[in-house]
């Protein structure tokens, strides 16, 4: 399948095959990487790694992935850019586009990312936005089929804050790739009613099913269990408020009971125990959140050589 030249914003823009065939190639890239085997696909790339927000697995997969495959990342944050501010988001674009292969963004406004993918000529890959987080659903996606050895028919429960940019991204991707997905939140954190129409028109084309409730029912015969953290990045004020709404929602030994016999547990990282999820919970389900973890830099190489048009050669 050709992706040379494809951005990856949001995988609203991607069809079922296409999503398919980057969990495929990021189960070879980790074969690759366990077998020792490192083959510098990306020699004398460059790439510009942009974060507004702080991050940990998305820097590290993105750094580690580079320099798996032999190119060269250029770390951006917040204060060593003038992004904008001082200067234009397409102006910035048009810089490194001139500079760099590739550019990763990770930040507040999706609109930002849209610009650098319009105005940059070269490929760009959201880290995440308040709207979205792609790379991470495609490695949630990836551990989800480890687990299961298939997606359509999963029963993909989110459990929590309902419009953050995770669950929209998991919204789209299972409504994509067949999986059934219930958001589970109190009303005052629904999605978005756009999204999710238009997630349920996907799901029409692939056979999944979009459920949202504020029912702790919805878990019931859950196959995957997911939550994140109460407080976004950026919405530290609303914390107390959150908490207030969300203590009832906390994955606990209890609810884990309404799930499957054989359900996993997910948290895309960092967690706050205690508040979304337990350390009982967390501890019990640790090795698959730490894969998908892991899976993070696998889903993300295999997306930038993707994009590269760079297969397994």
């Amino acid at each position: 399948m050709n992706l040379k030249g494809r951005n990856l914003l949001t995988l609203k823009d991607y069809t079922k095959e296409e999503i398919i065939f980057l969990i495929d190639f990021a189960d070879k890239v980790k074969a690759e990487k366990k077998a020792g085997v490192f083959k510098k696909r990306m020699a004398n790339k460059n790439i510009a790694l942009i974060f507004e927000k702080p991050s940990t697995r998305t820097r590290c997969a993105f750094a580690v992935a580079c320099y798996d495959e032999g190119a060269n990342c250029e770390y951006l944050g917040k204060t060593e850019i003038q992004l904008g501010h001082k200067e234009s988001v397409e102006d910035t674009a048009r810089v490194l586009g001139r500079m760099f292969d590739g550019i990763e963004f990770r930040g507040f406004s999706h609109r930002h990312v849209e610009l650098l993918a319009e105005y940059s000529g070269v490929p760009v890959w959201n880290g995440l936005t308040d709207d979205d987080h792609p790379t991470q659903a495609l490695a949630d996606l990836m551990t989800t089929r480890e687990q299961f050895g298939k997606l359509e028919g999963v029963k993909l429960v989110y459990i929590g804050d309902g419009r953050n940019n995770v669950a929209n991204a998991l919204m789209i991707a299972a409504a994509k790739v067949g999986m059934d997905f219930v958001v589970v939140a109190p009303k005052e954190l629904y999605p978005n009613d756009g999204l999710v129409a238009e997630c349920k028109g996907f799901a029409s084309k692939s056979g999944a099913k979009i459920e949202i409730t504020e029912s702790l029912d919805g878990v019931n015969g859950a196959d995957a269990v997911y939550t994140d953290v109460w407080v976004s990045m950026g919405e530290e004020a609303k914390a107390a408020e959150r908490v207030r709404l969300l203590t009832p929602y906390q994955v606990n030994s209890g609810l884990m009971a309404r799930a499957n016999d054989n359900a996993i547990f997910l948290h895309c990282l960092p967690a706050v125990k205690g508040n979304e999820v337990t350390e009982e919970v967390f501890e019990s389900f640790s090795k698959i959140v730490f894969d998908e973890a892991e899976n993070r830099m696998h889903t993300i190489k295999a997306v930038m050589l993707a994009s590269f048009g760079l297969g397994l050669v």
